[in-house]
């Protein structure tokens, strides 16, 4: 008789494991399972995961695993897993590799056939766009640079995309790029969301044109959701409208006329294109 396969059985490879944004309640038991029977701990700041260790008593071996040393210590990690080593990464709050260190060491797994297994959790992107009210279709961009000439090149990039927009931030930063948010996305709604799980959480809400302050003590960073591209629904012809077309007829081209009307009023090309038909027609 065939014996049946332990699904909850732990074996070596390299685990991605979530760990809390904040309220250190977060975890989820198998994270807390994994990390517990880990026999190496990828943390990217020792300093912030041992109070999320300590909390739940797991005193495994701990190497120091962030973006100045992970080309560095490549070598000895994958040796360790080739020596048939339960290794979990985890970083400083939420789940790795997300705008934090880990692709390198996963891309590597991935080429000497070490088993890479994921460790679901909490996450800020999902976290924020879960209470945003915005369409779920979205595009995550990690942090958002501080230099302005490459925000404008994003931002002009951005305006264009229907779906929701997702970016990391410091608070601080975030305020000297108001006056671009407003001039890329003034016709969307924004939500920013600080501290989130912690005693502290705040939420600032309201229309993108209309953003001078937070409301809120502006430290530490921020996740920045903007609604999606709102579509106004479109106008009909009034009989100024339709007075207007048949003045500029009489020396415009149709293309000519449905491209002024289209940019003065939210008027519909193709309303606008039947309706000089019709006056040709009558003619």
């Amino acid at each position: 008789m065939a014996l049946k396969e332990d699904k909850n059985k732990i074996i070596n490879g390299l685990y991605i494991v979530s760990t809390p944004i904040g309220n250190l309640k977060d975890i989820t038991l198998r994270a807390i399972d994994i990390l517990s029977q880990s026999d190496i701990l990828l943390c990217e700041d020792t300093r912030v995961s041992k109070t999320l260790l300590t909390h739940y008593k797991i005193s495994n071996k701990i190497i120091s695993y962030h973006k100045f040393n992970e080309k560095k210590n490549l070598e000895k990690i994958i040796e360790i897993l080739k020596d048939g080593k339960i290794v979990s990464l985890i970083c400083d709050a939420g789940t790795p590799t997300i705008s934090d260190p880990g692709k390198i060491l996963i891309n590597q797994c991935i080429k000497d056939n070490i088993k890479v297994t994921p460790i679901p959790g909490p996450s800020a992107v999902i976290t924020s766009l879960s209470i945003s009210g915005f369409s779920n279709q979205f595009y995550f961009h990690g942090f958002l640079s501080n230099s302005d000439n490459l925000v404008k090149k994003d931002f002009e990039l951005f305006k264009n995309f229907e779906c929701s927009i997702i970016f990391f931030i410091s608070a601080k930063k975030l305020k000297g790029k108001f006056e671009l948010l407003k001039e890329y996305f003034s016709e969307r709604e924004i939500l920013i969301c600080r501290e989130l799980t912690k005693l502290h959480e705040s939420f600032y809400r309201g229309k993108v044109a209309e953003i001078n302050d937070f409301g809120f003590n502006p430290k530490g960073e921020v996740t920045v959701v903007i609604s999606e591209k709102k579509h106004q629904e479109k106008e009909n012809l009034n009989e100024s409208d339709k007075k207007k077309i048949k003045k500029l007829i009489q020396n415009k081209s149709v293309k000519d006329i449905v491209r002024i009307l289209s940019q003065e009023k939210n008027i519909s090309k193709s309303k606008i294109y039947n309706y000089c038909l019709e006056i040709k027609n009558e003619k």
